[in-house]
């Protein structure tokens, strides 16, 4: 992983594309008042920007809503996810965006129902971003006294030249399939490959970036 607080230039760019969606940039200034355990503000809301600047776009032009990950073990009940999601929601409502928030301690008592496929108990809201299905959009930004911490367990190479591959920490033929052919669809410019990379990148964790001035 790369050391923390060293941004390479891929990580910046990523950060600061991401950033120029003007909810994407509220939302971490105000996520850490909201007092959740272990947010971060994660998936399309970040890569779809990214991949609307590269697309020549507007840069929140077709996203659906604001993925918002946090981890509490303490309490696995719907209703006090619930609860967190309406009060996220209210504290964002002036943005006029949908949020979608998760407790990624609860996932695998639902994720079967609903998907049709086992999903194993997560650990941490950093596991719940491994799991994405589509390699490259597993990614997450998190603020933190010192600036802002950027994972990406599969590096930015592929997300940011618009490839998509398998995560074959989630292989799921037919649920990627459908996933990687909608993300397609809405952004034509994408290429879907359906074979896991045969080298996989260096995972990123860095710790510390700035916000650009906007």
């Amino acid at each position: 992983m790369t050391e923390p607080g060293r941004a390479d230039a891929p990580a910046r760019l990523f950060v600061d594309q991401a950033l120029a969606n003007p909810a994407n940039r509220a939302i971490l200034q105000r996520l850490p008042a909201l007092g959740l355990p272990d947010p971060w503000l994660v998936a399309g809301c970040l890569f779809q920007t990214v991949w609307n600047l590269r697309g020549g776009r507007p840069p929140a032009e077709g996203i659906r809503d604001h993925d918002l990950f946090y981890f509490d073990a303490s309490d696995l009940s719907l209703e006090a996810e619930v609860a967190i999601g309406r009060r996220v929601q209210a504290a964002c409502a002036d943005l006029g965006v949908t949020l979608e928030v998760k407790n990624q301690a609860r996932v695998h008592t639902w994720y079967e129902a609903y998907f049709g496929a086992p999903y194993s108990p997560l650990r941490s809201s950093m596991e719940g971003i491994d799991r994405f299905l589509v390699d490259g959009t597993c990614v997450g930004l998190q603020p933190r006294p010192g600036g802002l911490t950027l994972y990406a367990p599969d590096g930015l190479g592929g997300l940011m030249h618009g490839v998509l591959r398998p995560n074959p920490r989630s292989p799921d033929a037919r649920l990627y399939a459908a996933k990687a052919r909608d993300y397609q669809r809405r952004w034509p410019g994408l290429q879907v490959l359906d074979d896991v990379a045969t080298q996989r990148a260096g995972a990123l964790l860095v710790h510390g970036i700035a916000a650009a001035q906007g």
